[in-house]
């Protein structure tokens, strides 16, 4: 019964958060939104069916390990270094005035400063998962804003660990023990994380993911790339006590330093977005709808330090710090959220006496209605800083420049060679995927850009920089071509693609996916044989090449025809 249970949460819980989705994306709100509402519904507060939440949770912990493992993946260490001068002290000024401001404002209240400052550190921590899912939809996760805005959750991630070592230790039983000394050796503890992840993704990991990918088996490589971001996640929550996410993090951050963080991302990303929307889910199952009746004040006081405090806090301190308006509106406002570890330190928090039910409702109502706002408070100040003058027009920056002179070129083997060749000659610039690893290095060392990846992965063609290309040509005959063409078109309508297949019943799904050229194996047989048989007419060159021309429009045709006629039956 148990495992029906599992399975009921895992089904039913995924089923709704579907529906409630593609609902919210019909009311052109984010399906976020749907998510929650989602929980909300399976939750224990609500009538019907009642999904476990310890289950969820779980399910949901794999999606945030996930989540800032692909993170990890794509956010180069330098990158990180580089905006750690503004994420460090903008963390702690931001995270400081929030906190400062609640507890404040809930002296009003009757409340303690006690128990508002521990609510108020509670708000200040925002959800790396809304804001990574937000960010990627406005193709900015990958943009300055997004290295600033994730480096900044990471310096928070590390602030609330320290909280919840120190919680205990203040207000338990136990609180004559120093502080110092159990903060100190949690830095000791991070320090000693960081060192393991540095030698694991300089020497251990890609020699394992070499000595997989030789298999030639995908299922291994994913499992590896699995046990890599779930196994380093935890065994940094288990030996060095920083959260599981964190640790996922700087898995991501050492795959990401190798040749194979292409394909790892690839992987990762099918199995991360399903176990995501249960993060979601689980959040909206704590939620009852019966304390926005019961303490309607204290919700819309932290719902307002969350939605306007948090942002101002955060654009302010940028500016002192020298950000450009640009950049600290965007990133201020995807802070206008409460996250997952809010409710790790709220939890805390209740055991120790420090939060009462109301502050508890409050904390998880404001949670709710915040993540639901995110979005549109993200698009909202998206738009008015990129119509600000001497700033580029929302179009522009949606839709990027197409370079006719770039081109994706998929497969580098006799074919994608010999169009290699060709595309450079007429100086095309020409960006390579391919899924053999000595290949890649081989034309990496010849100076070659190479990704080592598999295209048929989500992720592969965008860091191949897919929205700017002119042109993609798939060389190799590539298992569900027609898909990825599709996909290619969906990123860049603009793109020009050209094919190629073996067999003449696959030509019509590639043309229909959007290709402009399909270069068929067979028909181009047919057409060699065919010259060949008549390269003893003595006929001119233009009579020969109409000959050729017909023999192929003839072949092309009859394949559309037979399929045509299947079509019918």
């Amino acid at each position: 019964m148990h495992d029906i249970g599992i399975l009921l949460t895992f089904a039913g819980g995924l089923a709704v958060a579907l529906v409630l989705g593609f609902v919210a994306h019909r009311l052109k709100l984010s399906p976020i939104v749907g998510y929650l509402v989602a929980g909300v519904l399976v939750g224990p507060f609500t009538p019907g069916f009642v999904a476990d939440r310890a289950v969820a949770e779980q399910f949901a912990e794999i999606g945030v390990i996930l989540l800032l493992f692909g993170i990890g993946l794509r956010f180069h260490l330098r990158e990180l270094i580089a905006v750690w001068r503004v994420a460090v002290p903008g963390a702690l000024m931001q995270s400081t005035a929030s906190t400062l401001l609640l507890a404040a404002l809930l002296t009003f209240f009757g409340w303690s400063w006690t128990s508002g400052i521990i609510l108020g550190m509670g708000i200040s921590v925002a959800s790396t998962v809304v804001m990574a899912l937000v960010l990627a939809e406005r193709h900015d996760l990958h943009a300055p804003i997004g290295h600033i805005a994730i480096g900044w959750t990471v310096v928070e991630d590390l602030l609330t660990v320290a909280l919840l070592l120190l919680l205990p230790i203040l207000f338990g039983q136990n609180h004559d023990q120093g502080a110092g000394v159990a903060l100190g050796l949690a830095g000791l503890k991070v320090v000693g994380l960081v060192a393991v992840v540095v030698v694991l993704g300089k020497w251990v990991i890609p020699f394992a993911l070499e000595r997989i990918e030789k298999t030639r088996q995908r299922e291994l490589f994913t499992l590896a790339v699995l046990v890599l971001a779930v196994g380093i996640a935890v065994g940094s929550a288990e030996i060095f006590g920083v959260s599981m996410a964190l640790g996922a993090f700087l898995a991501g951050l050492a795959v990401g330093r190798s040749e194979f963080a292409s394909r790892a991302a690839g992987d990762a990303v099918p199995m991360r977005d399903a176990f995501a929307v249960l993060f979601f889910v689980s959040v909206g199952m704590l939620f009852d709808p019966l304390s926005i009746l019961q303490v309607p004040h204290l919700i819309l006081t932290v719902l307002v330090v969350v939605v306007v405090g948090k942002p101002l806090a955060a654009l302010w301190t940028m500016r002192l710090l020298g950000v450009p308006m640009a950049t600290a509106a965007p990133v201020g406002a995807a802070f206008s959220q409460v996250g997952e570890f809010s409710f790790i330190l709220g939890t805390v928090a209740r055991q120790l006496g420090l939060l009462s039910d109301a502050g508890w409702n409050a904390l998880v109502a404001s949670s709710i209605i915040s993540i639901s706002l995110n979005p549109t408070i993200y698009r909202w100040t998206r738009k008015v800083t990129s119509a600000a003058p001497n700033t580029t027009p929302p179009s522009e920056k949606e839709r990027p420049a197409i370079d006719p002179n770039r081109c994706i070129l998929v497969g580098y083997g006799p074919v994608g060679r010999i169009v290699y060749s060709l595309l450079t000659d007429r100086g095309v610039t020409v960006t390579v995927i391919d899924l053999n690893l000595d290949t890649v290095r081989k034309m990496k060392a010849d100076g070659i850009a190479a990704i080592y990846g598999d295209v048929l992965r989500s992720g592969t063609l965008e860091e191949a920089g897919i929205h700017t290309a002119g042109s993609l040509i798939l060389s190799a005959d590539v298992e569900d071509a027609a898909e990825i063409v599709r996909q290619a078109r969906i990123l860049n309508p603009d793109l020009r693609v050209l094919a190629r297949c073996t067999h003449l019943r696959a030509a019509p799904a590639l043309k229909r996916a959007g290709a402009a050229v399909v270069a068929v194996g067979e028909a181009e047989v047919g057409v060699a044989l065919s010259e060949a048989v008549m390269a003893n007419d003595e006929v001119d060159i233009t009579t020969a090449a109409a000959r050729r021309e017909a023999v192929r429009a003839k072949l092309y045709e009859s394949d559309s025809a037979t399929e045509r006629v299947s079509g019918n039956r």
